[in-house]
């Protein structure tokens, strides 16, 4: 979302604004990972989603002129298929159907768009802010920056139903950029560290992705990196990519679970 408002000083670790958020999360199960790989990202793009389809690697970015693109993951700059016009801030994007679906802002407006052509051939409307975007191959699945999932209809784009995220019985909030993968839903909690890994039924978080290092490597690069945002599951390689807001890097992961 936003450029962090209430944040660290310039040249200090995002650990040290370790939220509430963040603490209710660390309670539940560490994942551990192996970094596989490090591809180049954009430093430019202000990341709010990420997905890979049929081997293709698309970004979409948020501030003015906000854009999906096809990255070219050798060098890390992304085709720009679609660009917003400046009154949109826009937000996730998912891909089902041969349809890409995006989200804005504050302006409660989403946009369709058919693949390949880029083609925009519809819009829906919702209640409330859009940040992230995924898909359970049966409905569209958007956060708001609570700790709600709104599951939409894929034929009406309405609320099916609302699963609210929680640890123990304490709701986790902040969620942001999505991505499912085999009955999991991940989630970036907005401005920490780490990737809850939700369970997509119930609500729970069942687990945790520390990125405390990778946060560290990619702000030695670019001490002007924003808050952890963007994943991606590769479900051939069963890799996931991670990366930010202006960050030099997308990271391949490996869970170890």
């Amino acid at each position: 979302m936003l450029r962090c408002c209430l944040v660290c000083l310039a040249g200090v670790m995002l650990s040290a604004c370790t939220s509430v958020n963040e603490e209710k999360v660390r309670n539940a199960q560490r994942i551990d990972f192996t970094l596989q790989r490090t591809l180049p990202h954009d430093t430019k793009a202000f990341t709010q989603g990420l997905l890979i389809h049929e081997g293709q690697l698309y970004e979409s970015t948020g501030q003015e002129g906000s854009w999906i693109g096809v990255v070219d993951v050798g060098t890390g700059i992304a085709d720009k298929k679609v660009i917003l016009d400046n009154k949109y801030f826009g937000e996730g994007i998912v891909i089902l159907n041969n349809k890409v679906y995006q989200l804005t802002w504050q302006s409660q407006r989403g946009f369709i768009y058919a693949l390949p052509s880029f083609e925009r051939i519809g819009e829906f409307s919702y209640q409330g802010e859009g940040w992230g975007l995924t898909t359970d191959g049966q409905y569209l699945v958007m956060s708001d920056g609570t700790e709600n999932l709104t599951f939409l209809d894929t034929v009406t784009l309405k609320p099916a139903k609302v699963v609210s995220v929680q640890y123990e019985g304490n709701p986790v909030s902040g969620l942001n950029e999505l991505e499912y993968a085999d009955g999991s839903i991940y989630a970036n909690i907005w401005r920490t560290e780490v990737v809850a890994r939700i369970d997509a039924s119930s609500g729970e978080v069942t687990g945790y992705l520390d990125l405390t290092e990778l946060t560290r490597q990619a702000r030695m690069n670019n001490p002007q990196i924003d808050v952890l945002n963007g994943i991606a599951w590769h479900p051939t390689t069963k890799t996931m990519l991670v990366t930010g807001k202006h960050w030099p890097y997308i990271f391949i992961l490996k869970l170890k679970e």
